[in-house]
């Protein structure tokens, strides 16, 4: 059955093992190249061979050709003159001088060389022409049983008393092809033999160099096992593939287990969110529902009872559609910018954050006239100007949570402070420093473990505040923390147990002038 391709390559080669592949390519090519270098060898050796049994043919031809012919046939010997020439050779084998006339037709021969031989060439039309054709180079004939062929030179017989025909001389090339036979199969053993021995250290090689893979492959495993904390071991230089790819799967890793990480956190945080939310909204609504059940059951009979319950209603509902319009904002403020516009546009004006604190200020004293409130710089000193570029509206918004905060959750009477102004310190934003505005009371303070959550939504310090009592649903410091951010300020907490809490509101300058 044809094995399936793709892209040129066999399905049944793409099943294999890496290891396998690479030790089949590299045993491919090493085998390519021996069989390339054999066959290169094997022919020049088989040229020079050749050339230097030509060499020592063409001057015997030589001499052939000016001799007279012995007469009568001589079996088994050869003349004077031929058996010392073959003396001195040591490439030629079995030896035949044939003597031709005119016309090509045998006229004696063959002479033969001391060793026997058991046949000769099959000898082309060698007349006087067709030996001139040949201008004297050597050919090759097929022996006249199937052996090894012959090297002929074919000359004109000069010698004295001759017809005027020709002399061909030949030798066979046994020896010649018994030399290139056992060079080819010594070459083809070596070539098997260094074939095997490159498959086994390939293979040893190939198995440590994938080592660090095989660990890859476990960490992998145990990663997908749910086991996010496994990192790839150092197996490598940094600067060697499998060191890049190792530091790129551990940053790999790192980013997936963060964002898993970060995913469990928030589905936690919209858990606790959504049951935060549906308990907030469940009181006033259920408040609601149970007056009017009960005016609708006749319980309140006179118009003093219907009056006081409306209002009642009047207050809850105020209080729900304030809820739902925090946690609308706060949905709004999680929406990332899109390309088609912010979910939550800010309409940016140059603008002065001691207007704010002026107006904070005024808004203490108007709340509770007791508190002594003061207005000062950044830690105290004079207030100074706050030149910032932010939306008026929601920066108003910020400063009247703040305000509540401090009202609703210190003592009557408790001083505040307002401070405002900029502070320079590297680091920040554009190096031009930054604009402050905070506000300082000297309440009961926070623990360290509920300043981290002062800013969770729904979060309450004291979670048996009565709402009806000042409480709020805890979404105004979350609401101040994504307004802040929203204009690339943060918003800082300083607070102690017993030392009172300190809100700092930092923006960046704006350095254009203020109208």
């Amino acid at each position: 059955m044809t094995a399936v391709r793709v892209r040129g390559v066999p399905r049944r080669i793409l099943r294999m093992s890496l290891r396998a592949r690479l030790i089949l390519i590299s045993v491919t090519l090493a085998g390519a190249g021996l069989a390339i270098s054999n066959a290169l060898v094997i022919g020049v050796l088989h040229g020079q061979l050749t050339e230097r049994l030509d060499g020592q043919l063409a001057p015997l031809a030589a001499v052939v050709s000016r001799l007279p012919p012995v007469p009568g046939p001589v079996p088994g010997s050869a003349t004077a003159p031929v058996k010392g020439l073959m003396t001195r050779s040591d490439l030629l084998g079995d030896l035949h001088v044939t003597y031709l006339n005119a016309a090509g037709a045998v006229e004696q021969g063959p002479r033969r060389s001391p060793r026997e031989a058991v046949s000769g060439p099959r000898l082309p039309r060698l007349d006087r022409a067709a030996v001139a054709a040949r201008g004297g180079r050597p050919f090759e004939a097929e022996d006249r049983r199937g052996g090894s062929s012959w090297r002929v030179f074919a000359l004109p017989h000069d010698a004295p008393g001759a017809s005027g025909g020709t002399v061909a001389v030949a030798v066979s090339l046994e020896e010649r092809d018994a030399i290139i036979d056992r060079l080819s199969v010594g070459c083809l053993l070596i070539g098997c033999a260094v074939v095997a021995g490159l498959a086994g250290i390939g293979w040893l090689a190939v198995h440590a160099g994938l080592r660090p893979l095989r660990r890859i492959d476990h960490t992998a495993a145990a990663i997908a096992a749910g086991d996010l904390s496994r990192r790839v071991p150092d197996l490598a230089a940094p600067d060697t593939e499998v060191g890049r790819l190792s530091t790129a799967l551990n940053g790999m890793l790192a980013q997936i287990e963060r964002a898993f990480a970060a995913r469990a956190e928030s589905e936690a945080r919209m858990r606790r969110f959504m049951a935060d939310a549906g308990h907030e909204l469940r009181t006033p609504l259920f408040g609601i529902k149970g007056f009017t059940e009960l005016y609708r059951m006749g319980g309140l009979p006179r118009p003093a009872d219907v009056d006081a319950t409306m209002d009642r209603i009047e207050r809850e509902a105020t209080r729900l559609a304030g809820l739902v319009e925090d946690l609308l904002l706060l949905a709004r403020l999680d929406e990332p910018p899109a390309e088609d516009g912010d979910a939550l546009p800010l309409q940016r004006t140059p603008m002065d954050l001691r207007t704010l604190a002026a107006d904070a200020l005024h808004d203490l004293r108007a709340l509770d006239p007791s508190r002594p409130v003061r207005l000062t710089g950044p830690g105290g000193g004079a207030p100074a100007g706050a030149p910032v570029l932010g939306d008026e509206t929601r920066l108003r918004q910020v400063v009247a949570n703040l305000i509540g905060n401090a009202v609703h959750h210190t003592p009557s009477g408790t001083p505040v402070r307002i401070g405002v102004g900029t502070e320079h310190a590297n680091g920040d934003a554009g190096g031009g420093g930054a604009a402050v505005l905070e506000i300082e009371d000297a309440g009961p303070g926070l623990a360290e473990d509920e300043a981290a959550r002062i800013f969770d939504r729904f979060y309450r310090v004291d979670g048996s505040r009565s709402r009806a009592e000042g409480g709020g649903a805890g979404l105004g410091l979350a609401i101040v923390r994504s307004l802040v951010a929203r204009h690339e300020g943060r918003v800082e907490l300083r607070t102690a147990p017993g030392d009172g809490a300190t809100f700092r509101i930092v923006l960046p300058v704006h350095t254009d002038p203020v109208p």
